[in-house]
């Protein structure tokens, strides 16, 4: 395009220099042309990049490793000029997100529309835009760019798997108080009724009551005896095991049976990310608590709320922390109430938490360690079955998960299905 304009440069000088040298007006009038060419081009460039609107429409701001994001780009030509080309370069970061585009000549007042459909590959926060919108001349002597510096952000959700059976986790014994604490939602424990107030669901009304008190009575319900159930990610920088390619290519893409990158990390987001949506079903009162490398806890509730905290920590989580898994328990065993069940993740080859869990086994806390085998990632230490071992003396049941397993075999208990539990 330079090369372009420059040859007609020096065709103009060319015929300046001819006019002066033979006084001819032939010459003048081609110099006169090839400038109104140059800024009729100039401008026309000018315009097509200027007189438009470019809209951007994303159906959901969250997605989910294995699922699709869907985009929709609407380009309108808003000059009395027609559009030639454009071409309109998106600059997200999502990986494989290809949404640039080139669109078609427009005539004055028309719209062009075009969809975009990303199958997301990788967990994390990502960027949509900016976008820079390219278009040119007729003569293709001047190409002007326009950036559009409008972004937005989207978060990928982990991928999850579906559990079956989870180790079954404990509450209180039977016999003991159910929890004296009102819940704002449904349990299986009313405790009593009380007046109808302004936002009560209708299907907590008591009608017998209502009818026998003439006025509107609704059910009030207590938290059951179950108790918590806690999840722990370990983070660490020292249990992080992972092959080259796992960074290299960034593809999670979930298709029967699940293909996850060789990497703990990955391996224990997705862990997580299941159990959590487990014991979410299960209408269990869940907590969580990882460090990466900052404290992330959310207290235990019920219900999909406390799915979507979970995963938007997951999402972003990376090993970064430098506290070992010995360091974490002790860190947060403390507020562990007896009954609870506590659920570990971690990649660690090193044996010094191993007395913690004896020791909250015997504060009646169960612990139901989640073992990703380093081994089978390519670490040069020991198995986790040594581990395994000593963590089955003290009581607590035993998940081993090595690379490429089927995360759902290998946590679930299922009729006559053997799950790789050790």
């Amino acid at each position: 395009m330079a090369n372009r304009r420059n040859a007609f440069y020096a065709l103009l000088i060319v015929f300046l220099v001819a006019g002066a040298l033979t006084e001819r007006a032939f010459f003048f009038h081609l110099s006169y042309a090839l400038v109104a060419l140059l800024v009729g081009s100039f401008l026309w460039s000018w315009t097509a990049v200027n007189f438009m609107r470019l809209g951007r429409y994303t159906q959901a701001r969250r997605a989910q490793v294995g699922r699709t994001l869907e985009e929709s780009f609407a380009v309108h030509n808003t000059s009395i000029l027609p559009k030639l080309w454009l071409e309109v370069r998106d600059h997200s970061d999502l990986p494989n997100h290809n949404a640039s585009h080139v669109v078609p000549a427009l005539l004055p007042r028309q719209h062009y529309r075009w969809d975009v459909r990303t199958l997301c590959t990788r967990r994390g926060q990502y960027t949509l835009g900016p976008i820079t919108v390219l278009s040119g001349d007729p003569f293709g002597l001047f190409q002007f760019p326009r950036k559009i510096a409008a972004v937005s952000s989207i978060i990928v959700y982990p991928p999850t798997v579906p559990v079956h059976r989870f180790a079954t986790p404990v509450g209180t014994l039977s016999g003991g108080e159910a929890v004296r604490r009102r819940a704002h939602f449904i349990t299986t424990n009313a405790a009593g009724v009380r007046d109808y107030e302004p936002g009560d669901s209708f299907n907590r009304i008591h009608w017998r009551s209502t009818a026998r008190k003439d006025r509107l009575l609704v059910k009030e319900f207590e938290l059951d005896p179950l108790a918590d159930v806690w999840i722990i990610l370990d983070l660490s920088r020292e249990s992080l095991v992972e092959r080259p390619e796992a960074r290299a290519n960034g593809a999670a893409i979930f298709a029967p049976p699940p293909n996850l990158p060789p990497s703990t990390e990955e391996y224990g987001v997705t862990i997580a990310a299941s159990l959590t949506a487990y014991f979410v079903e299960k209408g269990r009162a869940l907590g969580f608590v990882t460090y990466v490398p900052h404290r992330e806890i959310v207290q235990p509730d019920r219900g999909p709320r406390q799915l979507t905290r979970i995963l938007e920590i997951l999402a972003v989580a990376r090993s970064a922390s430098n506290l070992t898994l010995n360091q974490l328990l002790s860190l947060e065993s403390g507020h562990l109430a007896r009954g609870t069940t506590l659920v570990l993740i971690s990649a660690t080859q090193a044996d010094d938490w191993i007395a913690e869990v004896d020791t909250l086994q015997r504060r009646g806390i169960r612990v139901i360690p989640v073992l990703i085998d380093p081994i089978s990632f390519g670490a040069p230490r020991r198995s986790a079955h040594h581990l395994s071992e000593l963590i089955e003396n003290t009581g607590a049941t035993v998940y081993i998960i090595r690379q490429d397993d089927d995360l759902t075999a290998a946590l679930s208990y299922r009729t006559g299905f053997k799950a790789r539990i050790v």
